[in-house]
């Protein structure tokens, strides 16, 4: 039986990954909090590394409070970049390997088409520059590493702009969204079977890859989507980013081209308004 370490164990991703997980007894994941494993500690790793056997350690642990980043800087090149660094070298001593999640922020939006894996990087906030030093951490450190980058993660678990649409849809009359920053919502459930296809696949193309859910989005679509299929009256407008300025900037398009993915691992991707129905089914069941 293969040994699956996944860090940030209570985060969304991960908590999707133990749903899906449940489908595979073959596969036991070791799910780990900061609490019972800080990656940015690398004597903690190493020790964690040397007395579990592990074959695959999939990092959903990561900084991701986009604006914050821009003022906890230090806070989030210790989690996206040292941390990243500290379990590439960990899976190099113990030949085990490293499916890492990335970002598309990683991009500066300025492209008017799909962005690729071979396109430059290029991010424009604080968060993505980590997110970018923690691949490069991982390139530089080990070989056998699957990095995903993906985009709007939402599912029916913690706190994404699903569950704030839903929560705001309930409290409010009216909505302004933004409706000029472009990319693809992903359902994180989505994403998670595609971690453990990596986890099963016989061999592995180790590198980057771009997952999100089929088709193209603004916020505005997104929350548009989210409030007709939950049958959620709101008065909604599309705003532009200026009259909702954050203190990271975030780019204006993101789309990304899946065909590697796709190819590698022959698999359909879902159509993104497919897979929020899905979820919002699942939520509205509880």
């Amino acid at each position: 039986m293969k040994n699956i370490l996944v860090t940030g164990g209570n985060g969304q991703l991960s908590t999707c990954l133990k749903k899906v997980g449940e489908e595979h007894k073959d596969l036991n994941f070791l799910y780990v909090s900061s609490d019972q494993l800080d990656i940015t500690d690398g004597s903690a790793v190493n020790a964690f590394f040397k007395e579990n056997e592990i074959s695959h350690c999939v990092n959903c642990a990561a900084y991701t409070a986009v604006d914050k980043a821009a003022t906890e800087i230090l806070q989030a090149t210790k989690v996206n970049v040292d941390g990243a660094k500290n379990l590439a070298e960990a899976c190099k001593l113990y030949d085990t390997v490293l499916i890492h999640i990335s970002t598309d922020f990683v991009f500066d939006g300025e492209k008017s088409s799909l962005y690729s894996e071979i396109d430059k990087a290029n991010p424009v906030s604080v968060y993505g520059r980590t997110k970018l030093e923690g691949e490069v951490a991982i390139a530089d450190s080990w070989k056998k590493h699957v990095i995903i980058r993906t985009s709007w993660l939402y599912s029916e678990f913690g706190d994404n702009f699903l569950k704030t649409m839903l929560r705001l849809g309930r409290e409010r009359d009216s909505l302004g969204v933004v409706a000029d920053q472009i990319g693809t919502p992903t359902y994180a459930i989505d994403l998670a079977k595609v971690i453990v296809a990596f986890i099963n696949i016989k061999s592995i193309d180790f590198g980057v890859y771009h997952y999100s859910n089929e088709g193209v989005a603004s916020w505005y679509d997104f929350a548009e989507a989210i409030f007709e299929i939950s049958k959620t009256k709101v008065e909604l407008s599309p705003i532009k980013t200026e009259a909702y300025p954050t203190p990271a900037k975030r780019p204006a398009f993101s789309v990304m081209d899946k065909s590697k993915i796709k190819s590698n691992l022959g698999i359909k991707i879902p159509y993104w308004r497919k897979s929020l129905r899905e979820c919002l089914l699942i939520i509205n069941s509880f």
